[in-house]
């Protein structure tokens, strides 16, 4: 699915209106009937008789004018709050401010009333709660900045009123490019957008402002829509399921790739083993466990089907540089390398994670402390001889970056895409909406998760993930999106089965087989 910007939404707007001649007011027209049959689709009509519309001056107040008139129709009644002056409305949407108007004397009960400050709001506080349920139609996907006035206190009105609300387009004060409030924002139990869902709807903290989100189809051409080439893309089923090839009946283990893992540490031999279990159950024919010699016997009571080999170490419980010849030699004949859960950040271990980003013959994941490790010198990027996925959680992406954390959150699909296009990797920026990122710009934002992963190990599962599909002949963005959107519905289907909290990494990792059978396959 693609999502796209404010300015890309306003460009295909513009271009289906002068370009190809369709006008304006049949997209507002549209738009308004589409997302009234979306809201009572979402309702128990029984339960609703008077619904307020909240509408700004501009055209997402005219979407909202649209609505109440066919709202009229169906028999509701209907107050419209304009929040400006009559006279300030122009174009499209002051054609649909007059024909509701006329519409109301046609329909008792059903009125405009004009609401020009927050003194006039506060006058008529009783009288816009003595309602059923609100249309934000207050501001669409322009805002660039915090909302302010009359505007704001109206918003704040909505949210503290305890009445659904039904966005248009977008909750206003939401930003569409971020999914941040500006300032505040409307929480929507419903949004209709149209033409595209755009990022601010999909992104956390957005993503709980539009409540379930319909997508309206307004009449846009199909070819504008694919001449603008969005680079921003929402993960879906369909897409994930078309990376599995089906399995040959004289299928074997070698058929399914060979991959390598140098993980753990003294204290984290757990996130190893994690790693390594994960990458068995995505299907990977053999998995081998690169693991310091002195752990060697902690780590083979924690796998059984995966392989280890002990690896010589200068510091007791950690690898080092010393044996980096060691790794590269132990690479022929596998398929891709993961790297870095519960690795350790020792000198030593700092050195030989930038000798495998350089020397690594295949396919690489950098994970956890790799990523750590090459914290103050991502430019080793540059040196690499092989593909490279790294997957950042927020804390780290900052430490790569130079900046604090929530500079990270803020932007998340810009850094994610800056990063990868300069240091030409694919960017896994891990959190709510885990954001892939590739060398080329495009961007995806992964749908799948819940709060129920907020515990240890679930990264270093994601890594096995990530690592497995490569080696089994995944194309880096493929094995990317395929991990990212599997991991996190497994998290979904354990979130149903157990509760949203509570459930464990290897529950995670036992979750895999059905999850990608019954629900991707």
């Amino acid at each position: 699915m693609l999502l796209v910007t404010a300015n890309e939404m306003q460009e295909m707007d513009q271009k289906t209106i002068h370009a190809f001649g369709i006008p304006g007011l049949v997209l507002m027209e549209n738009a308004g009937r589409g997302a009234v049959e979306a809201l009572l689709s979402k309702i128990n009509t029984r339960d609703i008789k008077k619904i307020a519309v909240m509408a700004g001056r501009g055209n997402n107040g005219g979407d909202g004018f649209v609505m109440a008139r066919y709202l009229m129709e169906k028999g509701f009644i209907l107050t419209a709050f304009l929040l400006a002056s009559k006279e300030t409305v122009k174009g499209d949407a002051k054609v649909n401010l007059q024909l509701f108007e006329t519409l109301c004397g046609h329909s008792p009960g059903s009125i405009l009333v004009e609401i020009k400050n927050e003194a006039e709001l506060n006058a008529n506080r009783t009288r816009i709660l003595h309602h059923d349920l609100f249309i934000d139609a207050i501001l669409g996907t322009g805002l660039n900045a915090d909302l302010r006035g009359v505007i704001k206190d109206a918003v704040e009105l909505m949210n503290s009123s305890g009445k659904p609300i039904f966005s248009v387009d977008i909750p206003s004060g939401l930003n569409s490019d971020t999914g941040k409030p500006m300032g505040t924002s409307v929480k929507a139990f419903a949004t209709a957008t149209f033409a595209f869902a755009k990022a601010g709807h999909i992104l956390y903290p957005g993503k709980l402002h539009t409540g379930e989100l319909s997508i309206i189809d307004i009449g846009i051409p199909k070819f504008i829509a694919e001449e603008k080439k969005s680079q921003l893309s929402l993960i879906e089923r369909q897409d994930i399921a078309s990376y599995f090839p089906p399995r040959e009946f004289n299928s074997h283990k070698g058929s399914f790739g060979h991959l390598l893992v140098i993980a753990g540490s003294t204290g984290k031999t757990g996130a190893a083993a994690l790693c390594t279990n994960a990458a068995m159950r995505c299907g990977t024919g053999l998995v081998t466990l690169g693991v310091a010699e002195s752990l060697n016997p902690i780590i083979e009571g924690l796998i059984l089907e995966p392989m280890t080999h002990p690896l010589p170490e200068k510091e007791k419980g950690f690898l080092s540089e010393n044996c980096l010849k060691d790794i590269i030699d132990l690479l022929k004949g596998k398929q891709a390398l993961a790297l870095g859960p519960g690795l350790g950040t020792q000198e030593g271990t700092k050195k030989l994670v930038l000798g495998l980003i350089k020397q690594s013959p295949v396919p690489l994941v950098l994970d956890a402390d790799a990523v750590n490790c090459i914290g103050e010198n991502p430019g080793v990027l540059k040196k690499k001889t092989s593909p490279a996925i790294l997957t950042p959680h927020p804390g780290e992406m900052a430490r790569l970056c130079n900046l604090s954390t929530q500079d990270v959150q803020v932007e998340r699909i810009g850094i994610a895409r800056k990063f990868a296009s300069e240091f030409d990797v694919i960017l896994v920026l891990k959190g709510a909406q885990t954001v892939i990122a590739l060398p080329d710009g495009k961007a995806f934002i992964n749908p799948t998760g819940n709060p129920g992963m907020a515990s240890g190990g679930m990264g270093d599962v994601l890594t096995g993930m990530i690592a497995g599909f490569l080696a089994q002949g995944f194309s880096p963005e493929a094995a990317s999106l395929s991990g990212v959107y599997s991991h996190g519905l497994c998290a979904d289907i354990l979130s149903k089965e157990m509760g949203a909290f509570g459930f464990l990494a290897e529950d995670m990792v036992r979750a895999i087989p059905k999850t990608i059978f019954q629900h991707i396959l």
